[in-house]
């Protein structure tokens, strides 16, 4: 297809219709409460006056994730149906409880907490089971390329990562997003989560990280929403949609995540020049656990040649906490 096939589709997701050319608010109904209120799904669809791909972007499937909604706000604000080639499906917040309330997982669920560990869900299901299924069921219609944005949340900080399932359209997908994204893990079989409906259905999905507790300053988080909104206009390059050329990073690479988790409680203290997403050797240390006293207890180290792409933002620690995500680096990648 090219920008200038004229685009004949009308698009429909929940409640929200966009005939080309045009721009339509819904939402994705999931069920009433006793108290009368809804349960859905917000989305907005930029249908384009011209023919091409159908690009679904999701945010906070986590409650605590709020970068994928201040991405999303950029990208509506710059993306014109007159300009666009093919549709563009936003949905800023899929587990509406769980952002209300700020936490990662469904307050009002105790049985399906995490959204991200439940797809595609059950029509049947426990509540977020439900919610996750309604928007796996449009989603898996609509949808040739899917990106879901999370962050570290409330508890920590997660540098310019993602993962691909190794399919090469789902590899492509990754290295379009651009300059800074440069590392790209491994999830040859995913399971529970957006990118592994889509892979059932044979389309691309990719889960892309930035953001989290230490990155909510004011200039920060708008600094945060805005990386990933330029990330998110270069696939849009990189698949024709809108006008521009992509631009990729030089140095893509290859690897495995790798969650260290603290062997001790007590403080939880990176070494102070400590870099994300830059070259270590394995063994090199990375924090030191001390309790109260400064003593130390423990220390994290390096278990692989690699990089960090996550760090624990909260000081406090206790046995088995999160401290670290990891990437194992195996090697290069080709780029585009």
């Amino acid at each position: 297809m090219t920008m200038a096939e004229t685009n004949t589709k009308t698009v429909e997701v929940g409640t929200a219709k966009a005939a080309p050319g045009t721009v339509a608010y819904g939402a994705i109904p999931v069920t009433t409460l006793g108290g009368g209120s809804a349960i859905e799904i917000p989305v907005v669809i930029i249908n384009g006056k011209s023919a091409g791909k159908t690009l679904w972007i999701d945010g906070a499937i986590h409650g605590d994730e709020p970068e994928g909604p201040m991405a999303i706000q950029h990208v509506l604000r710059e993306v014109s149906p007159d300009t666009l080639a093919g549709t563009l499906v936003l949905v800023p917040v899929i587990n509406v409880p769980a952002f209300e309330a700020a936490c990662r997982g469904n307050p009002l669920d105790t049985f399906s907490h995490d959204a991200n560990r439940i797809y595609p869900g059950r029509a049947n299901g426990y509540l977020t089971e439900r919610i996750t299924w309604a928007h796996s069921e449009w989603m898996r219609k609509v949808a040739d390329l899917e990106i879901s944005i999370h962050s570290g949340g409330a508890h920590s900080y997660l540098a310019e990562a993602m993962f691909v399932d190794e399919r090469p359209e789902s590899v492509e997908l990754g290295l379009a997003m651009g300059p800074g994204w440069g590392c790209i893990m491994s999830s040859f079989n995913p399971k529970g989560n957006p990118m592994a409906v889509m892979a059932e259905e044979g389309k691309a999905g990719i889960t892309v990280e930035l953001g989290g507790r230490s990155a909510t300053s004011p200039k920060a988080f708008h600094k945060v929403g805005r990386t990933l909104a330029d990330a998110l206009l270069n696939v849009m390059r990189h698949y024709k949609m809108i006008p521009g050329e992509a631009q990729y990073d030089p140095n893509p690479t290859k690897g495995a995540q790798e969650a260290l988790l603290a062997p001790a409680s007590g403080m939880f203290l990176p070494e102070p020049d400590i870099e994300f997403l830059t070259p270590m050797k394995a063994g090199t240390k990375i924090a030191t656990i001390v309790d109260f006293f400064g003593k130390p207890l423990a220390e994290l180290k390096a278990p692989a040649d690699g990089m960090i792409f996550g760090l624990r933002a909260l000081v406090n620690v206790t046995t088995g906490d999160w401290c670290c995500f990891f990437n194992k680096v195996q090697g290069p990648r080709t780029r585009p």
